[in-house]
C-alpha cells in the first residue's frame, strides 16, 4: 500500500472514530449541533427568523452557511450524522490538498499530525462550527504564496464564520509580501457579507457577536477563570459556576469578578496587538515567510484563548493550521510544539466531555486537569512569543522573498 493511500485510510479511520464518541461519551460533546445549530437554521429555511439577520447571534452572520448546508446531508441519517459528515468532506478537500501524491516528507509528517492532534482531540472538534473552519484555514495557509487573492478570501469568510481566523489573517497580512491582494480579499469578502446582512435587513444586528462578546462572564473553562475554579472548588463564599441560559454556557463567578469581566477584553485586545507589531517589526527586519508565519500565527492564536473570557474546549483545534504550515516546512523544529498542542488536545478531551460534571460541580480531579491544560496553553503563547521575538532576520524587507510552500 502506498503512503497516499495509507493516510486516507488513516483519515476514514480517524474521522470515524471520533464521529461516533460524540455518541458514546458522556456530556453529549455533539449536542450543540442539535440543540441549536438544527433549531436555527431549520428556523431560517422554514421562515422562523434568521439569526443575526432578524435578532442578534452570537456568531457573524455567515456561520449559518454550513449550519444550512447539514440538511443536504440530514436525509441519510439525521442532522447530527449530516453535521459529521459535512465536516469530514471539507477535511478530505482540505487533506487532498495537504498530503498531494504524498511524495513531500514535512507536507506527510503535518498530515500524521493532523489525525493523531483531531483523535487526541475528540469529539468536540468536529461538532462545533470550529470544525468546519479549520480545514477552510489550513486551505488558505496553503494558498498563501502562490494565491494570495483566494486565501484571503478563504481567510475572510472563515472569519465571518467564527472570528479566530482573523488571528491567522492577520499574521498572513504581516508575513506575506503580496500583503495588498491580502488585504484586498479580506475587505471584498467583508464588504460583501455587510452588504448582504444590511440588505436583509440585519443592519441593527450585524456586529452583534462583537456586543455578546463583552458583555459575557468568565466562561469555566477559560485560563483566565482557573482561579475562581479553586476558589469554587473549595467552597469559598462567594464562588460558584452557574449556568448562563441566554449564552448556553457555564460561568464561574467570584469575589471581585466584575472588573476582571471588564477588564479582559481589553487585554484581549492590548496583548494580541502587541504580538502583532512584534511580528511586523520581524518582518520589517527580515524575517522571512517560512520562519515568520507559522509561529506569528500561532502566538496570536493561542494569545486570542490565553485572554479570552470564553475558554469552549473546541478552542484548541485553533492551533492545527498553524502547527500543520510550520511542520510542513520544518518538522524537526516543530516537533516539540506539536507534542505540547498533542498534550494540550489530549488534556482537553478529558475534560470535555469526559470529566465536566467535575467542573459544573467542581472537583480536585477535574479542576486539576483543567488548570494543567490551561497552564500548557499559557505556555505555549509564551514559547511562540519568544520565538517570534528571536526569529532570524536577513536585512530590511528580506521577508518579501518567502520560500514556496513545500
Amino acid at each position: 500500500m502506498s503512503r497516499r493511500a495509507v493516510l486516507w485510510v488513516v483519515f476514514a479511520v480517524a474521522h470515524v472514530w471520533v464521529a461516533v464518541l460524540g455518541f458514546i461519551l458522556p456530556n453529549e460533546p455533539m449536542g450543540d449541533v442539535y440543540r441549536v445549530y438544527e433549531p436555527w437554521s431549520t428556523a431560517a429555511l422554514t421562515g422562523g427568523g434568521i439569526v443575526g439577520i432578524d435578532s442578534g447571534w452570537v456568531y457573524p452572520q455567515l456561520a449559518l452557511i454550513p449550519m444550512v448546508l447539514t440538511h443536504g446531508f440530514a436525509w441519510i441519517a439525521g442532522y447530527t450524522v449530516g453535521w459529521a459528515l459535512l465536516v469530514t468532506a471539507v477535511d478530505a478537500v482540505a487533506f487532498a490538498m495537504l498530503v498531494g501524491r504524498a511524495r513531500s516528507n514535512g507536507r506527510r509528517a503535518a498530515a500524521w499530525f493532523w489525525l493523531g492532534y483531531m483523535v487526541l482531540l475528540g469529539p468536540v472538534g468536529m461538532y462545533r462550527l470550529d470544525g468546519f473552519t479549520v480545514p477552510l484555514v489550513i486551505v488558505a495557509c496553503l494558498w498563501l504564496i502562490g494565491r494570495p487573492w483566494a486565501a484571503a478570501l478563504l481567510l475572510a469568510a472563515a472569519t465571518w464564520i467564527k472570528v479566530w481566523p482573523a488571528a491567522v489573517l492577520a499574521a498572513a497580512i504581516i508575513a506575506v509580501r503580496r500583503r495588498a491582494a491580502l488585504m484586498g480579499g479580506a475587505v471584498l469578502i467583508s464588504v460583501f457579507t455587510m452588504a448582504g446582512v444590511i440588505l436583509a435587513g440585519g443592519g441593527a444586528n450585524l456586529f452583534s457577536f462583537i456586543a455578546d462578546q463583552g458583555t459575557r462572564g468568565l466562561q469555566i473553562e477559560a485560563p483566565v477563570s482557573t482561579p475562581y475554579m479553586w476558589g469554587a472548588l473549595q467552597e469559598i463564599e462567594g464562588f460558584w459556576v452557574y449556568y448562563s441560559p441566554d449564552l448556553l454556557t457555564f460561568e464561574v463567578t467570584g469575589t471581585g469578578i466584575d472588573p476582571l469581566i471588564a477588564a479582559m477584553t481589553p487585554v484581549l485586545v492590548a496583548v494580541v496587538t502587541a504580538v502583532a507589531v512584534l511580528g511586523g517589526v520581524q518582518a520589517v527586519r527580515g524575517a522571512r515567510f517560512a520562519a515568520l508565519f507559522p509561529a506569528l500565527s500561532l502566538a496570536l492564536v493561542t494569545g486570542f484563548i490565553v485572554c479570552n473570557k470564553v475558554g469552549s474546549p473546541q478552542y484548541a483545534s485553533w492551533l492545527i493550521p498553524s502547527l500543520v504550515v510550520g511542520i510542513m516546512f520544518d518538522r524537526r523544529r516543530w516537533f516539540a510544539p506539536a507534542a505540547l498542542a498533542g498534550a494540550i488536545a489530549l488534556l482537553t478531551q478529558t475534560v470535555y466531555p469526559m470529566l465536566y460534571g467535575g467542573l459544573l460541580t467542581p472537583e480536585p480531579v477535574a479542576v486539576t486537569v483543567l488548570t494543567l491544560r490551561n497552564a500548557a496553553l499559557v505556555a505555549l503563547f509564551v514559547w511562540m512569543v519568544a520565538r517570534v521575538a528571536r526569529v532570524p532576520v536577513h536585512g530590511r524587507l528580506g521577508a518579501a522573498r518567502p520560500a514556496s510552500i513545500p
